[in-house]
């Protein structure tokens, strides 16, 4: 995957640019828009998940500057249905943690693992919400990481089960951030709405997405306010979800931060 340099500057008053993300583009890119940033430890590694029932990747990004990541704490990924977790190194998602932390928010670091194509709720024997909520902390925690403070976000498949976590398990995540996240009129995320009461929701929705319609009414379903989130050009593809990171990591270190 190719990677570009986010693109500011002498661009930020070009005709015809969009402002995405705190940035400006021409247009809305087609492939990730990655920060001119190192990753720092940035981990792919095995773990047996009881849960799932198989050996899974289990995905760690810790912002460069910040060693192992001890005491940090922790955002979990939750992917959608055509990307894993062993897809989040080309995805860039080491750069964007770092960037995050070179633009003044505090630190976190990132931890998420393959969950297939479950939209992360159980199926039978195989249950990547349970991995999500018992084992990722467990796995995170031996390597230090503070999970009394852990958010969640996803994208399309990943951010409908990033709402459905928050709503199963009230007082787990801190805040969610989801990505034009595969929501339809009267699912689980629609009817459980009231569960996300007291926690910070960030959404957001290409305007070119065939979700948009669903997700405005997923807005408009909440019990409060979203607490960030845009509806900008864009498509269902990782180049638009890649120029809502920067504003989703403000709000997760934003509430994360906070003992």
């Amino acid at each position: 995957m190719r990677r570009r340099t986010l693109l500011a500057g002498a661009a930020a008053g070009a005709a015809g640019g969009v402002t995405l993300g705190g940035y400006r583009w021409w247009r809305t890119p087609a492939e990730p828009v990655i920060p001119d940033a190192p990753a720092g430890d940035e981990r792919l590694e095995q773990r047996a998940s009881a849960a799932r029932g198989r050996t899974v990747d289990f995905y760690t990004a810790v912002p460069a500057g910040y060693g192992d990541g001890r005491g940090l704490p922790v955002l979990l990924v939750l992917h959608g249905a055509s990307k894993t977790a062993a897809d989040f190194p080309a995805l860039g998602l080491g750069r964007f943690v770092t960037d995050s932390a070179r633009r003044g928010n505090p630190p976190f670091v990132l931890a998420g693992a393959t969950g297939g194509r479950l939209s992360w709720r159980p199926a039978g024997a195989d249950d990547p919400q349970r991995m999500v909520h018992e084992e990722i902390p467990a796995w995170c925690a031996g390597r230090g990481f503070d999970t009394s403070r852990i958010s969640v976000c996803g994208w399309s498949m990943g951010g409908y089960g990033a709402l459905l976590l928050a709503q199963t398990f009230p007082g787990f995540v801190r805040a969610v951030a989801a990505f034009s996240p595969a929501v339809t009129a009267g699912d689980d995320v629609f009817t459980r709405a009231g569960a996300l009461r007291g926690v910070p929701v960030g959404l957001w929705c290409g305007t070119g997405d065939g979700l948009l319609a669903d997700v405005r009414a997923l807005e408009r379903a909440l019990p409060q306010p979203k607490a960030a989130g845009s509806y900008a050009a864009g498509r269902h593809n990782f180049g638009y979800w890649s120029t809502c990171l920067p504003a989703a990591f403000d709000l997760v270190a934003r509430v994360t931060s906070r003992e």
